[in-house]
């Protein structure tokens, strides 16, 4: 997932997924039984931004999808202007929905947390998140560790929840990544609040590295195919892509439907 900005632009069992029968540091061992690699856990949920072109959120769901995550905001001064009406619609189809915010560095972690509640306008069934990581656009631009920290702090002051945290496991250790081969300004480290957040894990190898930070917890989502474009389907099969959207980035969720609906409305 990447900044978008700039860019132009009741539940069931799922059919497509086995039985979760096994859990070592937050993922799962499942098989599709479908030909495709095997991915440890729920095929259940994507996230987008204005950039996505919608035309239907009622086959999304009939995609076998549950939970949606749309970009609300980045920065202090830009919000997706496709969230609003896009909330109402995936809502009426039955989605989850979910809200994150790209975190940058030209305002406070507090200024950034008061942009994205004022749009994102959070409910007690949105789920919360801030994207950490490197701005390809403007690298120089890249939200710093204590303005994380400050942006989940306020969240919780607000809310009373703590964010989601999505972030790749290169960028959360303190390592150089991205395009330009920067990195964080520090590692994210277990005593930080951060920390403390529920991981959103974003990693394209078939066995994900969980962050040092998270070692003892592991991922809760696992991005594990991003920034694909109209022509791309994610595991690369057209019959395997999300309808009702011209693409999408995919979200394993660590446990069952029944998991992933306590996780989405029961966090505190």
């Amino acid at each position: 997932m990447i900044s978008r900005r700039t860019m132009i632009g009741g539940m069931t069992v799922l059919p497509t997924v086995a039985a979760c029968s096994s859990q070592q540091n937050g993922s799962y061992s499942s098989s599709s039984g479908s030909g495709y690699p095997e991915r440890a856990g729920l095929d259940a949920v994507i996230d987008i931004s204005h950039n996505v072109r919608v035309t239907d959120f009622n086959l999304v769901r009939r995609s076998n999808i549950l939970g949606v995550i749309h970009k609300a905001s980045e920065g202090g001064d830009w919000f997706d202007p496709s969230y609003g009406a896009r909330r109402r619609q995936a809502e009426a189809a039955g989605l989850l929905w979910g809200a994150y915010h790209f975190g940058t560095r030209q305002y406070s972690g507090e200024q950034q947390a008061a942009a994205f509640l004022s749009v994102a306008q959070p409910g007690p069934k949105t789920l919360l998140a801030l994207d950490l990581e490197p701005n390809e656009g403007n690298p120089r631009n890249s939200m710093r560790l204590g303005q994380a920290e400050a942006f989940v702090m306020a969240i919780h002051r607000a809310t009373g929840r703590l964010p989601i945290v999505y972030a790749h496991p290169k960028w959360a250790n303190g390592q150089r990544y991205g395009r330009h081969g920067i990195s964080l300004d520090a590692p994210v480290t277990s005593s930080s609040v951060v920390a403390r957040c529920d991981l959103w894990l974003a990693d394209y190898r078939e066995q994900p590295e969980v962050p040092f930070a998270w070692a003892d917890r592991g991922w809760r989502l696992w991005q594990y195919v991003a920034d694909e474009r109209e022509s791309d389907a994610a595991y690369g099969s057209v019959s395997r892509a999300v309808k009702g959207v011209s693409h999408c980035d995919r979200n394993m969720f660590a446990g069952d439907v029944a998991g992933l609906n306590r996780f989405w409305v029961g966090r505190g």
